[in-house]
C-alpha cells in the first residue's frame, strides 16, 4: 500500500502497471555504484521499466560487479540493456553476434540497435534485430543520428521503424540524446520541435510504438499534455523518476492545472 493512497488518489487516473505497454518509462544510467541502485529500486522500482547503461560506460565495470547490478535491476523486474552506442561498436568490428550472446551471460535482458553514429545498411539492421529477438532479448531500435549534421530525412527514419517492428523490436526510440538539445525532435536550447512530431507522427499506426527520449523537465511535460500520462518515456536521470511519475499523474502544478480546470468545466487560463 502506498503512504497516502487511503486518504488521497492522483487527479490523472489511468496510469498503467508493470508490465507495461504503454506508459513505459526508460531511465539513462551514467555509473550507480550497487548502493545507489539499491536504493532506487527501494524507492522507484514500480515506476522503472527498462534502465540503460548509457554509451559505452558498462565496458568499465568489473565483471562480476556488472552481474551483481544487472540481478538487482532484474529482480525488481527492470530490464537492462547496454547502451546503443556500445552495439555500434560492436557491429562496425563485425562481432556483434558475440557481443549479444556476452551481454546475455552478464545479465541484460534487452538490447538498445542503433546506428546514430555509424552507417549500417537495412538488411544488415534487419538481421542484428532479428537475431537479437530471436535469442530471446527485449529489442529496442533508435532512429535518428546523433550529430544533427548527418541526420537522415524523416522518410527514411520512418522506413527503419516499420521494419524494426516487422523484425520483433518492441518499440523505436526518438533519438535526443542524454542532453536533448539540438537533436531529433528539440532544437539546440531543447524546445520542441513540433513539425518534426508532426513528420514522424504522419508515419507511424500507433504512437505508443515510439518511446521520446526526454530528459528535460519542460519537455516530458509538453509530450505528456500532447499525448496523456502513458506516454513512452527514455534518458530519464535516476534522480528524476518519481518527479516525471508526480508529472504523468497530476502531482505536479502543470498537468494539475489540465486536471482541475477540466473537471471544474472551465477553459485553461
Amino acid at each position: 500500500m502506498k503512504a497516502w493512497e487511503e486518504v488521497l488518489s492522483p487527479p490523472v487516473s489511468g496510469r498503467t502497471q508493470k508490465p507495461r505497454e504503454a506508459g513505459y518509462t526508460m531511465v539513462i544510467d551514467k555509473g550507480m555504484g550497487l548502493v545507489a541502485t539499491r536504493d532506487l529500486v527501494e524507492t522507484a522500482a514500480d515506476y522503472i521499466d527498462n534502465i540503460k547503461f548509457t554509451f559505452g560506460t558498462s565496458a568499465f565495470y568489473d565483471k562480476q560487479f556488472l552481474i551483481d547490478k544487472n540481478r538487482i535491476l532484474n529482480e525488481a523486474d527492470i530490464i537492462t540493456m547496454p547502451g546503443g552506442t556500445f552495439g555500434e561498436v560492436a557491429i562496425w568490428k563485425d562481432n556483434w553476434r558475440e557481443y549479444l550472446q556476452h551481454a546475455q551471460s552478464l545479465g541484460f535482458q534487452g538490447m538498445e540497435i542503433s546506428d546514430g553514429t555509424i552507417e549500417m545498411s537495412l538488411e544488415q539492421r534487419a538481421e542484428v534485430v532479428k537475431t537479437a529477438v530471436d535469442m530471446g532479448l527485449l529489442v529496442l531500435t533508435e532512429i535518428g543520428k546523433k550529430d544533427p549534421k548527418m541526420e537522415v530525412p524523416i522518410a527514411q527514419r520512418l522506413e527503419q521503424l516499420h521494419q524494426d517492428l516487422e523484425c520483433g523490436a518492441f518499440k523505436v526510440i526518438v533519438e535526443a540524446r542524454a542532453a536533448g538539445k539540438g537533436v531529433g525532435i528539440f532544437d539546440e536550447s531543447g524546445e520542441v520541435l513540433a513539425d518534426e512530431i508532426a513528420g514522424l507522427l504522419a508515419g507511424v499506426d500507433d504512437v505508443n510504438d515510439l518511446v521520446w527520449e526526454a530528459p528535460i523537465k519542460s519537455q516530458q511535460q509538453y509530450l505528456i499534455l500532447q499525448f496523456g500520462p502513458n506516454v513512452n518515456l527514455g534518458n530519464i536521470p535516476p534522480e528524476e523518476i518519481l518527479a516525471l511519475e508526480a508529472l504523468r499523474t497530476g502531482l505536479r502544478g502543470d498537468t494539475l492545472k489540465k486536471a482541475y480546470f477540466e473537471d471544474i468545466g472551465k477553459p485553461l487560463p
